[in-house]
């Protein structure tokens, strides 16, 4: 017979916890591979996962972080909709243990796991001066998101850190929509001054850009750089492939249910807000 060490508590079954996730799943290329991130780190500390899908909506959303709730799960890890405050307001009130993920909203009572926004799109910008280009426009995001503000700024900083003038008619909103980017790459090369590069503030609004340079049979890397903001596959198969941000999206998942675990482990901690630095992939769409 096996002698037990009497240090070994058997009748102490391992802690897990369940794990609501909320998430529009079809709202971003990379929600496919953020959730098999965080499911293989709830996996591995012993935690069940139940997937909401939001449909990147603040009604959708309300109604299944309500569904997850009465489903007792012990903590919510939210990918948050635009207009999605008064469903983070009302977690935080009720202190359900929550993790923001990806959209990093500008308020210190959650914890939040992200990617750095400002100092990194300074980089595309000096980047693309580098290529000698002086007339840099900008396909901005949903302006009622957080990350698109601060991806604003992390362009004007961009050009002051380059001694360049912020000329507010190289700036459009794409709403983050690959339409509205078309629509304000469109405005922008029909304006004056037209720009020869662009910054692409997210992965959605990059194809917009590459439709409607196409459609003018405008070449990009040549006669227009365009530089971007996430890590899609088609930009890396596109001709010229496409210089990016990519988000350390895996690293975001495991960090998330990290901070999750240690907010349940103990409720009265300082809120954390983690800001990961995304990969520079350089291509050609550059003109270098």
């Amino acid at each position: 017979m096996t002698a037990l060490s009497p240090e070994l508590r058997l009748w102490d079954p391992p802690v897990t916890y369940r794990i609501g996730v909320a998430m529009g799943t079809h709202a971003n290329p990379y929600s496919g591979e953020l959730l098999r991130s965080i499911r293989a780190a709830a996996a591995q500390a012993g935690c069940d996962v139940t997937l909401a899908d939001t449909g990147d909506t603040a009604s959708e959303e309300d109604s299944l972080v309500r569904a997850l709730r009465a489903d007792l799960v012990d903590g919510v890890l939210l990918v948050p909709s635009t207009g999605g405050e008064a469903v983070i307001n009302g977690l935080v009130r009720m202190g359900v243990p929550t993790v923001l993920i990806d959209r990093v909203a500008a308020r210190n009572d959650v914890d939040q796991v992200g990617t750095e926004n400002v100092h990194a799109v300074a980089s595309l910008v000096r980047h693309l001066v580098e290529g000698r280009n002086r007339k840099i426009g900008l396909i901005s995001g949903d302006e009622s998101l957080d990350i698109s503000r601060e991806r604003v700024r992390g362009y004007r900083l961009g050009l002051e850190q380059a001694g360049l003038r912020y000329n507010r008619e190289l700036v459009e909103c794409g709403l983050s929509t690959s339409g509205g980017a078309a629509r304000a790459t469109a405005k922008l090369l029909d304006g004056w001054p037209s720009p020869t590069a662009l910054v692409v503030a997210d992965e959605s609004m990059l194809v917009g850009v590459q439709y409607e340079a196409h459609r003018r049979g405008i070449r990009i890397g040549s006669e227009l750089a365009v530089v971007g903001y996430g890590d899609m596959e088609w930009a890396r198969r596109v001709s010229p492939a496409v210089t990016t941000l990519a988000q350390p999206v895996a690293d975001i998942g495991r960090r998330a249910v990290q901070l999750l675990l240690s907010r349940m482990a103990d409720p009265d901690r300082p809120p954390e807000t983690v800001s990961l630095t995304p990969r520079f992939l350089h291509g050609a769409s550059c003109g270098c």
